[in-house]
């Protein structure tokens, strides 16, 4: 069984996106713009040193990937986003 966090429109934090980056031994880099709940998710599962598999959706679809093959994961601040800036 994959662990995964649901979606929950009504709540203001479940709609919270952040930006994340998840590396990989070997070199892999893989990012993605996630709810704070499933990076959450994610950082207990590796904490706990669960083996197999982990399940992330993203804006742009689902990710499967082995928690064994994890060596960091970032999360990027709000004020790291690229864009222009009011002077």
């Amino acid at each position: 069984m994959l662990p995964t966090v649901s979606s929950r429109k009504s709540s203001a934090l479940a709609d919270e996106r952040i930006r994340i980056e998840i590396g990989f031994d070997g070199g892999q880099i893989m990012g993605a713009v996630v709810e704070t709940a499933m990076v959450d998710e994610l950082e207990r599962s590796l904490g706990q040193g669960t083996d197999g598999a982990f399940a992330i959706e993203s804006e742009d679809g689902r990710y499967t990937i082995s928690l064994r093959r994890i060596v960091y994961v970032k999360r990027f601040t709000r004020e790291a986003r690229v864009g222009f800036t009011p002077s």
